[in-house]
């Protein structure tokens, strides 16, 4: 790649489409906006030189540059670390958890391993820093050979840049690489035309060409200018003014090109390069100490230099990328490999050890345990560093490299467990693979099957793994207990997942199996709480269970106070109502549901752990909808599904359901609620597919439509699933009632009465009595619907209350009591109109006009002028959150909190954020 120097002019022909983009971007950087760009091209398409034209019109801009590198892309946080090097003289003004996550991250100082969106909140924050004193220009060449951490965290950086003065581009090749920059603004790089390419043929060949030779090669480059400046240079390709191509891809014959002027240069500049372009990090330094264990002369460097093949300095830099990996991959391995071991040798062990280590590696000629066990040791520190994939690529190293049979098996299991955790399930398969092959004790065996299953489940959270899983369990038993009540909670997690689409095994088997495995250590892990009370709610039933499942959440509860270390604390989301253990909900337990919620997000936030913020998020905003503050729910949604965008997830659409089916969002929210079920059916995930008809009856329930709303909740309810069965169970006895299906609603109170009973809460109390009110006749009914709303009153689920106001003013009205029925409509129409549940709300205005009374039109509030994000800053900002504190919690930067409220404060008529209090509704 380029030196990235603002004197840089390139005369690019046929590129004024490319060019004219580039400006834009760099002009929307100075004008004080960020902005974002990924050139996508196959290799020698000109997008180096797009990006050299880039920084040559960056004036004004402080302008960094990096290239990946294909052999570097293992270590992680490389390419960041290169990019941000310029900037760490400013890594003080971030916050505290920020700083130091980047710390560690680049090997600054040691620590635990940082969420890698922890620190890309740091990267974005640096990068937002230096963009304070004058716009900053990012120009990143060979995405595609980033390491993945490094990718992850600036595609994160770049889908929350807002309101900086940055410029931000990438250039890669296939569309498919790193999909982590998928659905940011891209331009395609394609060929020149065939008159620019003539040109520009003509500019490169000195030597008569036969005109049909000239139209082949034209023809034959297909408008790639690298081929067409290089391909014709080799002179025994164009003797007599004829050229040969070969059969070889274009990228191949343009390494061909370059190879050929580097066998042209003198033996010791050859060696020189062959070490350089096997250094990843084109340190200088590092170079030349590796040259004097050679004996290579510095004035080795000057041919290379003229043949315009690199240039030296205190970084090495190839004129281009397929120049490297031509002198690179045409060496022959040994000297290669000399290249390496000379490279480790002049690496300092103290300073950098895990470089030394990969560069030992790259140096072995076959298996080597000191090699191994150096790697082994980088893995530890890797994981510190980068995380579970980072740690896992030093480890499948060493396992190539271990001699020892038995070692080998465990590090491919080490190696594979981490790849999983990962995501890297193709890496996993291999490493399992050969583990397999080698000698398996009996333990390494139960291993190796229970990383099978939880590959399954990694891969699709459906009907096969709870056997799985269940089956390495028991294996696992008699070898180590722990890790076998680890595996049988897991097993019941999948079998949860799986619901009424398991594969011969269902919940109450895997439940079964479970309470005979081996007995808890003392004092018993959150685990082990968690599967004891799994076991008794599948096994004994719902009533029997209802105090060790209240154990639970206090543990849960206790161990958020505390802070629980990081491999416990991955249960702690089991209490969430669209995952496997929803403990709080299942309880109709709304005080529980609300401490967990705001404890699981506040420990999200803390730790930055990105992969669990949106699940929290989303566990929250269930909440809320169900407390009736869909503002501040879809807040959070938004929030979440921004998250889940920037680190690459797929988002958690169930909330969103479930809001829009109280918002009746009719036809959009059937749209992904049908896909939903498709999706799921085909993952075999029977519990996503029931929620999903769960929301549909509350969508049709709100709209009156109650035989559709019967049949949906008559899907749901078909089986048990945790966290929502009993609300299903109430939408099908108001829809069977409607419907006039008196013994659907019957069978369906049976089941509810004995589950809100045994809670005795009072959201369980008041659906339950409710429930019973719409069953029963006269007095009784009317005794009931004052109990439910009193006992709902109590609590925080406001939606529910709302229900028991309309169902009850439905009823007085059929009673003829009119004037009691305006009370209990008005109450809930009002109610429903504040929350913007619009099909309740409609239903009950028009409960109303039958009464004979005009009920007002639901008038838009204030809030609802501001979007999501501008809205839930602005009630951060008016609870008295700074901007700093509110861009940490919404992983965006300070200045772009500031351009919000900016635009909060216009829309508002306010000037300060005082003012926002008189004019937000109440927090």
């Amino acid at each position: 790649m380029g030196v990235f120097a603002s004197d840089t002019q390139v005369g690019l022909l046929g590129r004024s489409r490319e060019l004219a983009a580039l400006e834009r971007v760099l002009a929307t950087a100075r004008a004080g906006s960020s902005t974002v760009l990924v050139l996508r091209g196959e290799a020698g398409i000109g997008k180096t030189a797009l990006l050299d034209y880039a920084a040559g019109q960056a004036v004004g801009f402080r302008t960094v540059g990096i290239s990946g590198i294909e052999w570097e892309m293992e270590l992680p946080f490389a390419s960041l670390h290169q990019l941000c090097a310029p900037m760490l003289g400013r890594l003080h003004e971030l916050p505290g958890p920020q700083r130091d996550a980047l710390s560690v991250a680049f090997g600054l100082r040691e620590g635990k391993a940082p969420n890698r969106f922890l620190v890309g909140l740091a990267a974005l924050g640096l990068l937002a820093t230096a963009a304070e004193a004058q716009p900053l220009a990012c120009l990143i060449d060979d995405a595609q050979w980033l390491d993945k951490e490094s990718i992850e965290v600036l595609a994160f950086v770049a889908r929350r840049l807002m309101a900086e003065s940055i410029a931000l581009i990438f250039a890669l090749r296939e569309p498919d690489d790193h999909p982590e920059l998928a659905g940011l603004p891209e331009l395609i790089v394609n060929g020149l035309s065939e008159p620019d390419a003539r040109a520009l043929l003509a500019s490169a060949v000195r030597v008569p060409l036969d005109p049909l030779v000239r139209d082949r090669i034209v023809a034959e480059a297909h408008g790639n200018p690298m081929a067409l400046l290089q391909l014709p240079r080799a002179p025994t390709e164009l003797a007599g003014g004829f050229w040969l191509p070969g059969r070889r891809p274009l990228a191949s014959r343009i390494e061909n090109a370059f190879y050929q002027q580097f066998r042209s240069l003198p033996p010791d500049s050859q060696r020189l390069l062959v070490t350089a372009a096997a250094e990843p990090t084109g340190d200088g330094g590092l170079l030349w100490r590796a040259a004097s264990l050679q004996d290579i002369p510095v004035d080795a460097a000057a041919p290379a230099e003229s043949e315009g093949l690199v240039e030296f300095g205190a970084r090495v830099r190839f004129h281009h990328p397929l120049a490297r990996s031509a002198v690179y991959q045409r060496t022959p391995p040994p000297d290669r490999r000399a290249a390496h071991r000379v490279l480790a040798q002049a690496v300092d062990p103290q300073l950098d050890p895990d470089r030394r280590a990969w560069h030992r590696a790259q140096a072995a000629t076959g298996p080597d345990e000191s090699v191994a066990r150096d790697l082994e040791r980088s893995a530890d520190r890797a994981q510190g560093r980068g995380g579970a994939a980072a740690a896992a690529s030093f480890l499948r190293r060493a396992a190539e490299l271990t001699p020892d049979p038995a070692r080998r098996v465990t590090r491919s299991l080490d190696a594979a467990q981490l790849d999983i955790d990962a995501g890297g399930v193709e890496q996993a398969v291999n490493l399992l693979a050969v583990a397999e092959a080698g000698p398996l004790d009996d333990l390494q065996h139960a291993r190796l099957e229970r990383l099978r299953a939880r590959l399954v489940f990694s891969q699709v959270r459906g009907s096969a793994a709870p056997r799985l899983l269940l089956e390495a369990a028991q294996r696992l038993a008699p070898l180590d207990a722990a890790l076998a009540r680890d595996t049988l909670l897991e097993a019941v997690n999948a079998a949860i997942f799986a619901g009424h689409l398991s594969e011969g095994l269902g919940q109450r088997e895997v439940a079964e199996a479970a309470r005979t495995a081996p007995p808890a250590t003392m004092p018993p892990r959150t685990v082990d709480v968690l599967l004891e009370s799994m076991t008794s709610l599948l096994i004994d039933g719902y009533a029997a269970s209802v105090d060790i499942l209240r154990h639970t959440l206090q543990v849960i509860w206790q161990e958020q106070q505390c802070n629980v270390a990081d491999t416990e604390r991955r249960w702690l989301w089991l209490a969430c109502p669209v995952t496997p253990e929803p403990l709080a909900p299942e309880l109709w337990d709304d005080d529980a549901w609300h401490e967990l919620a705001t404890g699981a997000v506040r420990i999200a936030r803390d730790t930055g752990a990105l992969s669990v913020l949106p699940m929290a998020l989303t566990y929250k905003a269930c909440y809320h909808v169900h407390a009736g503050e869909f503002d501040i729910a879809a807040a959070l949604i938004d929030e979440a599904s921004a998250i889940s965008q920037a680190t690459g997830n797929a988002p958690m659409v169930y909330p969103a359901l479930l809001l829009s089916a109280w918002q009746a969002q009719e036809s959009p929210a059937l749209d992904v609620i049908q896909t939903g079920i498709k999706d799921a059916s085909a993952r075999g995930e029977g519990r996503t597919v029931s929620f999903a008809e769960y929301t549909i009856a509350v969508l049709y329930n709100g709209l009156g439509r109650y035989d559709e709303a019967l049949a949906a909740a008559t899907r749901a309810c078909q089986y048990e699933d945790l966290g929502f069965f009993g609300w299903a169970l109430a939408e099908l006895i108001e829809a069977a009632t409607r419907s006039r299906q008196p013994e659907a609603a019957a069978a369906a109170l049976d089941k509810l009465t004995e589950r809100t009973r045994a809670s005795g809460t009072e959201w369980a109390l008041g659906v339950g009595a409710c429930s019973r009110a719409l069953v029963s006749d006269n007095q009784r009914a009317d005794e009931l619907y004052q109990e439910a709303i009193e006992h709902l009153g109590r609590c925080r689920i406001a939606v529910h209350l709302a229900r028991a106001r309309l169902l009850y003013g439905e009823w007085l009205r059929r009673e003829n009591r009119r004037q009691e029925s305006r009370t209990q409509l008005r109450s809930a129409y009002e109610a429903f109109s504040r929350f913007g549940a619009d099909g309740f709300a409609e239903r009950a205005r028009k409960e109303l006009l039958a009464t004979g009374e005009t009920a007002r039109k639901r008038t838009i509030s204030t809030d609802t002028e501001l979007t999501s994000q501008e809205a839930h800053i602005a009630k951060l900002a008016r609870d008295g959150h700074t901007n700093q504190e509110i861009a940490a919690q919404l992983f965006i930067s300070p200045r772009t909190v500031e351009w919000h409220l900016g635009n909060v404060f216009a829309k508002l008529g306010v000037s300060s954020r005082r003012q926002l209090r008189s004019v937000l509704s109440p927090p």
